[in-house]
């Protein structure tokens, strides 16, 4: 048996260039010259028989999820590394009252920690097949400040993106709730590039009346658009309000990167709210949680899209066969997205990952199969916490 002995959280930061937030949030957007502190968090889990599992956050990188790690990591000390079930069992139980996303990183951690046991990727020990995924540009928010500041602008970083390999190109909108202004976006871009690239659209729940989430359904329905995603301030929670516009629209909607975990997905699917479901392993408790959400999804026959990026995001995937499309985000013209530079293996998830095909690979050393500096890391802690 494989006794957890310690667990290492280390908080640490970089700057990251050509950004600036809105407001005092977690919202970022272009700006040249300007750059942004970003912080990240790196776990680190040991075992008693020399055991290490690893990873860097990407996503859930926030004081609140690093505060609900903090109230977890304790009850892993002692335990079975490898009994993950009766581990994801109980800290799902523990962060009940709270958001449960500091669940995810420890849970994909402890994934690492048994590929690198059984000398196995994760997605060889998930069942995975996909070698490579299909991959879609999905953009910042728009801006003012001269990167993605018009319709033109957005086309023209769809050209951008398709002349790199990429086939399919999502928007993030601007972030004023002007519906006409996205309206008329989604038709400019459809009409530049809907006959060669897929196309999406997320509002990131921006629109602010349902009448404004039909006019942009409405154009979306215009430009082919293969989905919508959490248009409206309900901040992707009223299964109701998306029935209501299911009926109205054609597009198929794409809602529950906000609801957290297998059971309110359920529900959202039962009451009629979704088209697709959303999954994230950092969001969703891991990789463990994520497995079920793809599995739910298939029971009901539907297509569980993947949020964001990241190793532990590509071999989850790579045991979907109900998934279309790995996402890069988020990115823009001149302006890398936020993942922290820490891979001395040539892993990437930035805008040039994507390859010739418009495929990403999935990495195939063991655990997530990837290398991570530690190094950069520890020069660039700002807080460091060890469990034992």
């Amino acid at each position: 048996m494989s006794r957890i002995k310690s667990i290492e959280i280390v908080d640490f930061q970089f700057d990251s260039p050509n950004k600036q937030r809105i407001g005092v949030g977690q919202l970022v957007t272009f700006k040249r010259g300007s750059s942004i502190r970003a912080t990240k968090n790196a776990i680190a889990i040991t075992t008693d028989d020399g055991l290490r599992g690893e990873y860097v956050t990407n996503w859930v990188a926030s004081p609140a999820t690093r505060g609900e790690m903090d109230m977890l990591a304790p009850f892993l000390i002692g335990r079975d590394a490898m009994a993950r079930e009766e581990i994801f069992d109980d800290l799902k139980r523990e962060i009940r009252q709270w958001s449960g996303m500091g669940h995810g990183p420890l849970d994909i951690a402890l994934w690492d920690l048994a590929g690198k046991k059984y000398n196995a990727s994760i997605s060889e020990l998930l069942g995975g097949y996909r070698k490579r995924l299909p991959v879609y540009a999905s953009t910042f928010l728009g801006d003012d400040q001269g990167g993605l500041h018009c319709k033109e602008a957005y086309a023209e970083f769809a050209e951008q993106c398709y002349a790199m390999g990429y086939r399919a190109y999502k928007i993030h909108g601007w972030n004023e709730g002007d519906a006409r202004r996205e309206a008329e976006n989604v038709v400019h871009v459809a009409r530049a590039v809907g006959g060669r690239m897929t196309l999406m659209l997320d509002p990131a729940n921006q629109l602010r009346k349902f009448s404004d989430a039909l006019l942009v359904g409405k154009a979306c329905d215009e430009g082919n658009y293969f989905w919508y995603e959490d248009p409206m301030r309900d901040n992707g929670k009223s299964a109701f309000l998306h029935r209501k516009l299911r009926s109205m629209i054609k597009t198929p909607l794409l809602i529950t990167e906000y609801v957290r975990g297998i059971e309110p997905k359920a529900d959202f699917i039962i009451a009629d709210g979704t088209d697709y479901l959303r999954v994230d392993p950092e969001y969703d408790h891991g990789i463990t949680g994520g497995l079920r959400i793809a599995h739910l999804g298939e029971a009901f026959g539907l297509d569980v899209e993947v949020h964001a990026c990241g190793p532990a995001h590509r071999h989850l995937m790579s045991a979907m066969r109900n998934s279309n499309y790995y996402e890069l985000a988020l990115v823009g013209p001149d302006c890398p997205n936020m993942v922290a530079p820490v891979y001395t293996c040539g892993y990437t998830d930035q805008l040039d990952a994507c390859g010739p095909d418009g495929c990403v690979e999935v990495p195939a050393g063991p655990g997530l199969g990837v290398t991570y500096d530690w190094d950069f890391i520890r020069k660039n802690a700002v807080a460091t916490r060890t469990y034992s």
